[in-house]
């Protein structure tokens, strides 16, 4: 079974490393997120990122002084079909801590996961091996679909 099919009809959270790896041509990781990228743009499953997102994806363009990185990053986040930029409320913030007090996930963490479960989402596509399965949220590793 490939990606697509484990994360089903969505919505879908979308860990920040996927952006990344479709930004930057990562060539083992590509060829699996590229069809959920292409999903979105058809209007067929909708990803949700938190705006930690845009904060992670733009501090090395920032550090290389690469504004055309930065603008690829952040027109991918802000304008992409089927892509939802979800900025951090006061809510989130009190979700996140919940995680963090429940499960002992990260800060960055438990903003992304609050993000994509206050949307929604059942199921969170990342590469960060620390992220446990919740009983609310299936944690799906790119790492186990090719790479």
């Amino acid at each position: 079974m490939g990606l697509m099919d484990d994360v089903g009809r969505g919505p879908v959270g979308v860990d920040t490393a996927a952006f990344i790896y479709l930004i930057e041509e990562s060539p083992i990781f590509l060829p699996v997120i590229v069809p959920l990228f292409l999903a979105a743009d058809r209007g067929e499953i909708a990803l949700v990122t938190s705006a930690v997102t845009l904060l992670e994806v733009l501090v090395v363009p920032y550090r290389a002084n690469d504004t055309v990185l930065a603008d690829r990053y952040e027109t991918l986040l802000t304008r992409s079909r089927g892509v939802a930029l979800v900025d951090i409320s006061r809510q989130h913030l009190r979700h996140a801590a919940e995680l963090r007090a429940r499960f002992g996930i990260r800060t960055p963490d438990a903003l992304q996961l609050a993000a994509a479960l206050d949307a929604g989402c059942s199921v969170f596509v990342t590469n960060d091996r620390r992220l446990p399965d919740l009983p609310m949220m299936r944690v799906l590793q790119l790492a186990s679909y090719g790479g």
